[in-house]
């Protein structure tokens, strides 16, 4: 029954090594559930390391980090479906399939960070019109929606399901309205990326992420939606190159992943440009102007040092903006994963100083350098999230159709048929006396 829901013309595991994968996956899945079933407990966060002065911490920083990573959902679509790139056929269900992880985990994140979701429908019903994550909320929700949209057909392409007329028909027609959803879930996917990098840029009490802009937009506002366009498509590829590692089988031909590492580095190299300028010009001219030094914005002693920043501009930035853009460094697999891993490892450096290195700066006169560490009751439902998107991606694998160059790459042997006997041969057999 289990081999006759998996894609046509593909092998997986035997369905016992798959309940043990799931088992496993399990393990980490229970213990973050325990976690968060805690947190949502009346005292639930008085469990975390959060207090009055880091409101932010190891949630708000993973939360904006799969945000960013996830953003190869809405990037891939738009290319694939609004400017028809067709290459990109052959890894847009796996795009969506990522966005919708890092989408609905983040939901589930911000549901424990609020402390008491029960009411988080007040933020809808009441919203602050006048704050940039009235916008962040509505425009995460719809997109999430539209990522639902997106996965539906996937899910309805399942072999057995598309058995059924109705889904079959359902399945079908959503192709001819997928570049109206994918355009929709671009612009949506746009301005709470940007939103929420607006969101930093307006908070003039905190010295280092204030920020000029343009018109009513921070320069933060473009900063964080280029930041992710240039890492989500690489994310994307690290997965699959995660996935090829666990099946042992290769899923996406390689021509593919140094396409989308491609898009991802000439989207670095782009952040990357207005980042230093942004930079030069905050330390310049906007730290000045609020009556603080460069040196005040870094602490050694507590881990916000200067090495922050330059393992985020220079290690994370320029170097793997060069070696995805260089065609003799793209074509080397090694150099081409290394990059792809600097580039979201700093597109997350990013995010954690901006939520948690601005909350520790002291801003007042009497004030001083705090230092945050997340315990076990932040890292337990995060580490839950990650277990989630391991479940979502197997069972995906397992019974959908994602990977359309997966028999292409993985053909299925043939039982070996017997040996021709030549013609020569069986004279010569027929030929022999019978002996004794």
């Amino acid at each position: 029954m289990d081999r006759a829901l998996w894609p046509e013309g593909v092998e997986r595991c035997s369905f016992g090594k798959f309940l043990l994968w799931l088992g496993f996956i399990g393990i980490f899945l229970a213990a973050g559930a325990y976690e968060a079933v805690m947190i949502l407990l009346p005292d639930g966060l008085a469990r975390t390391a959060l207090d009055n002065y880091f409101g932010f911490g190891l949630w708000i920083t993973f939360d904006l980090g799969v945000i960013a990573l996830g953003a190869g959902a809405f990037f891939t679509g738009l290319l694939k479906y609004i400017l028809d790139i067709k290459e990109l056929e052959k890894i847009v269900n796996l795009t969506v399939i990522v966005g919708f992880i890092c989408y609905s985990g983040a939901m589930l994140v911000l549901a424990l960070d609020v402390g008491q979701p029960l009411r988080s429908w007040f933020g809808f019903w009441h919203p602050n019109v006048h704050s940039m994550l009235t916008e962040v909320m509505f425009c995460i929700s719809c997109y999430l929606l539209v990522l639902t949209l997106e996965f539906i057909p996937n899910i309805l392409e399942n072999r057995q399901l598309n058995k059924i007329p109705l889904l079959h028909n359902i399945a079908h027609n959503f192709h001819y309205v997928m570049p109206l959803i994918a355009g929709l879930g671009a612009f949506l996917s746009t301005f709470h990326q940007g939103s929420l990098g607006g969101m930093y840029g307006v908070l003039f009490a905190r010295p280092y992420i204030l920020r000029d802009g343009f018109f009513i937009w921070p320069w933060t506002f473009f900063l964080f939606v280029l930041s992710a366009v240039a890492s989500g498509p690489c994310f994307s590829v690290l997965v699959v190159k995660l996935m090829e590692l666990i099946t042992g089988k290769e899923l996406v031909d390689f021509k593919v992943k140094k396409l989308m590492c491609r898009i991802g580095g000439t989207m670095l190299a782009l952040y990357l440009f207005f980042k230093f300028a942004d930079t030069w010009a905050w330390a310049t001219d906007v730290l000045p102007r609020s009556g603080n030094t460069w040196d005040q914005m870094f602490n050694d002693a507590l881990g916000y040092g200067e090495w922050l920043l330059w393992a985020e501009l220079v290690v994370c930035g320029v170097i793997p903006a060069i070696l995805l853009l260089t065609p003799r460094f793209r074509n080397n697999p090694g150099l081409l994963y290394t990059a792809a891993i600097l580039n979201c490892t700093g597109i997350v450096i990013n995010r954690y100083v901006f939520t948690v290195q601005a909350l520790a700066i002291p801003v007042m006169p009497f004030d001083q350098w705090y230092s945050y560490t997340p315990n076990w009751a932040e890292w337990g439902p995060s580490i839950m999230i990650i277990a989630y998107g391991f479940l979502i991606l197997s069972l995906s694998y397992r019974y959908l159709p994602v990977f359309p160059q997966e028999t292409q790459l993985n053909p299925i042997s043939a039982p070996a048929a017997p040996a021709p006997v030549e013609a020569e041969e069986v004279a010569d057999v027929e030929g022999e006396p019978e002996t004794a």
